[in-house]
């Protein structure tokens, strides 16, 4: 290790630790899942001397697979993957027990990025990244680190999409699990996490009234169709933007009204992208929203709405509440963004449920120990989470909602498992 591990965290405040602790069992309480998974490595230990480098949103939920991974045996090292995200009572828990974190809320890009190198310092086995942006820098700056790598795991769309692109120029130099692709992570943290809180953000910055408005979804993915049903459940009228023709179906089929961006600008007071993707809301669109109209971004990177373009067409910024600044047009109009286009559900909220972060890390841990156990056997590429690993979290779900299910009979596995039987 570098010398610089010798100054192990960069944290904000750590007489918040406290508050942390307090928040943390609390969010554990929501957790089940993970809870029976730790019980379970405080035996096994299958993580013994293993070192994890972890690039989280800094919250209760993340403070909670920290401690599974600890009793798994390994020394974990957080990170923050977003600049606007980190709690930073949580950061100090985690510093006062024990853990190296290099996190503050409202950290610029420079320290978010020497906050990155810090981590890798510890020359990590394992990379658990929210985004890609551990993995990018290892690609790009740091492959020194790389003769320790075993292998990483990946929590958003947006990484998976960054490790696929890796992999496809045949620059991926290890394994990673994509486990954003888990039926227990993005049926459920995208589609109820996502929805649930980034309503629940929307309201707190700006206590509108939802009902009657009209919102637009860019993007009818997992995390779109999630908050166009929340928006829809609170009365908004819900118009979706679409490139995928499938998708777009989906959401006519499912209630929604859909149309190009050009259209909707016109007629949208509430607009939220989700897309993954670039300048979803643009110079264009600027000019045509009506006055007052709010944007924000749900999707991870804060590149969806053109922010740069808005500066330049603005004649005047000012900050109506927090998170909440208006930017006025030369045509009289104001356009009001939250979050500074980041993450809005992690920037002005507290990001997702316990209970649907519960599965994910479940799954984060296990495909943690499942790198670890095959060491040297798997090929670099991006892998899909084993079936088994999926499974065994809904039924470890299951079992903490007290839901039973029934089991195949002898007779039915024969019969699913044979081509003889006809009409």
């Amino acid at each position: 290790m570098s010398e610089r591990v010798s100054h192990p965290s960069d944290i904000a405040d750590l007489t918040l630790a406290a508050q942390g602790r307090r928040r943390i069992e609390w969010a554990r309480r929501e957790m089940p899942v993970l809870r029976l998974l730790q019980e379970r490595f405080e035996h096994e230990r299958p993580l013994t001397g293993v070192r994890i480098v972890a690039c989280v949103h800094v919250t209760t939920e993340t403070a909670n697979l920290a401690y599974a991974l600890r009793a798994a045996g390994a020394q974990t090292v957080i990170c923050a993957s977003n600049p606007l995200s980190t709690q930073d009572d949580v950061a100090a828990a985690l510093v006062a027990d024990g853990f190296s974190v290099y996190a503050r809320r409202g950290e610029d890009a420079e320290t978010y990025y020497r906050h990155i190198h810090w981590a890798l310092d510890h020359r990590p086995h394992v990379v658990i990244d929210d985004g890609a942006d551990v993995v990018s820098t290892i690609h790009r700056e740091r492959r020194d680190v790389l003769e320790t790598i075993v292998g990483s795991t990946e929590e958003t769309t947006t990484g998976v999409l960054r490790l696929r692109a890796l992999a496809r120029e045949g620059r991926l130099a290890f394994p990673a699990i994509a486990v954003n692709d888990a039926q227990t992570k993005h049926l459920f943290d995208n589609r109820y996490g996502t929805g649930q809180s980034t309503i629940d953000a929307i309201l707190r910055a700006t206590n509108i009234l939802l009902a009657g408005k009209t919102v637009v979804v860019a993007g009818y993915g997992w995390c779109g169709r999630g908050i166009a049903a929340r928006a829809r459940g609170m009365g908004a009228q819900v118009i979706v933007t679409e490139v995928d023709p499938v998708r777009a179906l989906e959401a006519a089929m499912d209630g929604h009204r859909v149309l190009p961006m050009r259209y909707a600008a016109h007629i949208g007071d509430l607009f939220v992208t989700a897309t993954g993707n670039i300048n979803v809301i643009g110079r264009e669109h600027f000019l045509a929203l009506k006055d007052g109209a709010i944007l924000c971004n749900a999707g991870h990177f804060n590149v969806e709405i053109d922010l740069e373009a808005l500066r330049q067409l603005a004649v005047e910024r000012r900050t109506l509440r927090p998170f909440v600044e208006e930017f006025v047009l030369p045509n009289g109009r104001s356009v009001v963004v939250l979050a500074e286009g980041r993450l809005v559900n992690l920037a002005a909220a507290e990001g997702h449920p316990a209970s649907v972060m519960d599965m994910s890390f479940a799954n984060q841990a296990l495909a943690c120990v499942y790198l670890v156990q095959r060491r040297g056997t798997l090929e670099p590429g991006v892998y899909a989470v084993p079936e088994e690993i999926d499974r065994e979290v809904a039924a470890l779900k299951l079992r903490s909602m007290g839901i039973e299910i029934d089991e195949l009979t002898a007779e039915q596995r024969q019969y699913l498992n044979s081509w003889e039987h006809g009409t």
